[in-house]
């Protein structure tokens, strides 16, 4: 009883469903991992930007959490956007209560569109409170050079500042590079919590459907772990499964457009249905019956 593999995404939602909660949501499914939210803040927003932001009230949240661990066995947590001091503190205040597993701490702080979705006095609270929780954190550039109060340019300064974080308590760190305009590569750092380090290299694409992809990426490393995924080959699978969400754009909305949180089906399926197949073997058809014929994650 209760042994399908659990995820939890505590965020922000996303009313154009391309980032926040709905976006880890479908992405945690996609992995096959059942997934449970709580809820943190509503955001009118769209893919041009967001309009309106409202965080719920303390108590509202911490319910979401005691209702959560009255039923559901959750193997793996996640963050994403926690509007203010005060959520980051009653966020913290609860994992520290309920064992959720490994915390991916994705640590939010501005819209595709230039919006705040943290606020500048939230940011020492989340050092303070959050890191020392978090299994894996996963700031972008941006996101890491606040957190440690640097420019980060050069591969020297990826290094530098993980052992920064890593010194503020998170255990693994992925600095996501996908914010360098100098590099045909979109070139990610990962530095272990056993000092081994590795870099993440994938081909940069053109395009403006990219809202999402932070939240997408620790979505599915989160939804691995949930499977007891070991973390280095989750950290591989989230980077192809951005990469091909990235690299198989849908087009919805009129700015900053959503990423394809399908488009990886299509990478299992010719992994394990090479060539030309009859459409019977397309889709889910094909993934539920690869399910069944090959192990794999």
């Amino acid at each position: 009883m209760n042994n399908f593999p659990q995820a939890l995404t505590i965020a922000g939602s996303d009313s154009g469903g391309g980032a926040g909660m709905q976006a880890d949501i479908k992405t945690i499914q996609e992995r096959d991992v059942f997934a449970t939210n709580v809820v943190v803040a509503i955001t009118a927003q769209n893919t041009i930007g967001v309009q309106d932001s409202f965080p719920l009230p303390l108590e509202l949240v911490t319910k979401q959490f005691e209702s959560l661990a009255a039923d559901f066995k959750i193997r793996a947590c996640k963050t994403g956007m926690l509007a203010d001091a005060e959520h980051v503190a009653v966020v913290a205040q609860n994992l520290r209560r309920f064992d959720f597993g490994p915390l991916t701490l994705d640590p939010v702080m501005i819209a595709k569109g230039g919006a705040s979705l943290l606020a500048d006095s939230a940011i020492d609270t989340l050092r303070s409170e959050l890191l020392p929780l978090a299994t894996v954190l996963t700031p972008n550039l941006p996101e890491a050079e606040v957190l440690t109060g640097q420019k980060i340019q050069t591969t020297a300064d990826f290094k530098t500042a993980a052992t920064q974080l890593q010194k503020m308590g998170a255990k693994n760190i992925i600095i996501k590079g996908g914010h360098l305009d100098n590099s045909d590569q979109a070139c990610d750092y990962v530095l272990y919590a056993d000092g081994s380090d590795d870099w993440l290299n994938t081909p940069r694409i053109a395009t403006v459907r990219t809202h999402g992809t932070g939240d997408t990426f620790s979505a599915c490393l989160t939804a691995e772990l949930a499977k007891q995924v070991p973390l280095k080959k989750a950290i591989q699978i989230s980077k192809a499964f951005i990469q091909a969400a990235i690299a198989n754009p849908i087009a919805v909305g009129h700015g900053h457009g959503p990423t394809n949180h399908w488009a990886y089906q299509e990478v299992e399926h010719d992994k394990y249905c090479p060539g030309n197949t009859p459409n019977l073997f397309s889709g889910w058809y094909t993934r539920y019956w690869s399910r069944k014929l090959f192990t794999y994650t």
